[in-house]
């Protein structure tokens, strides 16, 4: 069975052929950009999404015709929260409001105002990131904007509608919107009405591993497809890396090293912990749920400090690696909060910085600085989880900072638990979706399998320490931050 993951991130659309026992057979990926109209805003236009998407099929089908002629069936994953507004004959409204833009922080107060039962129900703090609130914003911004929205779609699921011609959700992504009884796993009427909204500009719900709709004869036809491939339910970029890895059981768990940063804990059941600003999703298979800690900026943290520095992210970490085996002792700090932060703070205000510079304190050592802040930033999520009842004890690494062995090291011994790099980590959020996709085919939980393990870091005695007593140096750097709002 040969199945196609689709996953649209925010840097990019990544495609990837998928055949049997996880052979990847063709992959390509398109560039996307994200547009800054305003400080602390974050969109992207949706029609950029569907050229990405034509592009990558149109390359898929140039590489291997007939093993993308074979698809049986096609999983989406896709970047969560983003707000895609369409009025009644399926037009665009406005860019995509991201996940990552803050400018709705005053709504996120109005809405659980509005909705008392908001944290218990949606298992989440009310977050600039999520997408009640930017529609809120919406409503107060541009009434004229929302008085014509006929459908809210994340952005997988606007794709997916591209695709197929169905408006279909699934319940990771939907967790991350606030309109979803996560417990219940249905949209909330409540929920949907403290934002001026109703169900029926919702999209229909499925479970991210159940068929969601057939590929329209349009796409079927354009990209050469033998029969409609099935549509099936997918999962929100997180989830999507879940499968991807095998965190499919409660106890599993995975570090994400992406633009973003996830420490991901799989659990049978809904347990949240908003007071830290855990999240409490859905996972992307029945009867199964998930708790997160979440980080704005991971490895765009080190990109930005690459491009200040106007050299590569590979030869800066080289040279921090050189540079931290000289220089045991705690040395300059890095608060990673280019954009605020979620998990525990939940303030898109705080902003980054340096602390501890001398006059002698080098590049390397201020790389050194970014690979453990977000290392750092990360603990506070694994002491979140931990109030939520929630003990990690190994965890895979993915996402394109997993490539760095100086740097997962470094992150194996601030955790202080083993961590895995696997293969294939690259393609984890398509791998994750295609293997959805052979479930909706007909599959069992048995595919999603853990991948095989390139190497496994151990914590190191001597580091954990000297990490333990700078993590405190650090936490207190994170405090003032705080005062610089």
């Amino acid at each position: 069975m040969i199945t196609l993951g689709m996953d649209l991130g925010t840097t990019a659309l990544k495609l990837a052929l998928v055949g049997e026992d996880d052979e990847i057979i063709a992959s390509t990926s398109r560039a996307l950009s994200v547009q800054r109209p305003a400080p602390g805003h974050s969109e992207q236009h949706p029609d950029a999404w569907w050229a990405a998407a034509c592009e990558g099929l149109d390359e898929l089908r140039a590489k291997a015709p007939r093993a993308l002629a074979e698809v049986v069936s096609i999983g989406l994953s896709g970047q969560m929260h983003g707000a895609t507004l369409l009025d009644r004959a399926g037009e665009v409204l406005r860019p995509c409001i991201l996940w990552n833009d803050g400018r709705s922080q005053a709504e996120c107060a109005e809405f659980e105002a509005a909705w008392p039962a908001s944290r218990q129900v949606s298992g989440n703090l009310a977050m600039p990131g999520f997408t009640a609130p930017k529609l809120l914003w919406v409503r107060r911004h541009e009434p004229e904007i929302f008085a014509r929205v006929a459908k809210v779609l994340l952005p997988k699921a606007w794709l997916a509608w591209k695709l197929t011609g169905q408006y279909v959700e699934e319940m990771s992504d939907a967790s991350g919107t606030l309109w979803l009884d996560v417990a219940q796993r249905r949209w909330s009427a409540d929920a949907l009405k403290a934002t001026g909204l109703h169900e029926a500009q919702m999209p229909r719900l499925v479970e991210g591993s159940a068929p969601a709709a057939a590929l329209s004869a349009e796409c079927t036809a354009r990209w050469g497809f033998k029969r409609a491939p099935l549509l099936a339910g997918g999962a929100g970029d997180c989830a999507a890396g879940a499968v991807g890895v095998g965190a499919v059981r409660p106890g599993d768990a995975f570090v994400s090293l992406g633009t973003s940063g996830v420490l991901w804990a799989t659990t049978a059941g809904f347990a949240p912990n908003p007071g830290r600003a855990v999240h409490a999703f859905c996972h992307a298979l029945p009867d199964t749920w998930h708790q997160m800690g979440v980080l704005l900026n991971a490895a765009s943290s080190l990109a930005w400090w690459a491009a200040v520095c106007g050299r590569p992210e590979a030869e800066l970490v080289a040279e921090a690696e050189a540079w931290a085996s000289d220089h045991p002792a705690g040395g300059p700090m890095f608060g990673p909060y280019l954009a605020g932060e979620r998990t525990p703070h939940n303030n898109t205000a705080l902003r980054g910085g340096f602390a501890g510079l001398a006059a002698d304190t080098p590049r390397a050592g201020m790389t050194q600085a970014v690979l453990e802040g977000v290392a750092y930033a990360l603990r506070d999520c694994q002491a979140a989880l931990a109030d939520a009842g929630t003990t990690l004890r190994e965890a895979s690494v993915v996402g394109g900072g997993a490539r760095s062995a100086h740097w997962v090291q470094v992150l194996t011994d601030v955790l202080g638990i083993p961590l895995h790099q696997v293969a294939e980590s690259e393609h984890g959020s398509a791998l994750g979706v295609a293997r959805l996709a052979r479930m909706a085919a007909g599959a069992g939980l048995e595919v999603a399998r853990p991948p095989r393990r390139l190497r496994t870091f151990e914590p190191r005695a001597d580091a954990m320490r000297r990490h333990n007593e700078q993590h405190v140096r650090w936490q207190q750097m994170a405090r003032h931050a705080h005062d610089f709002i």
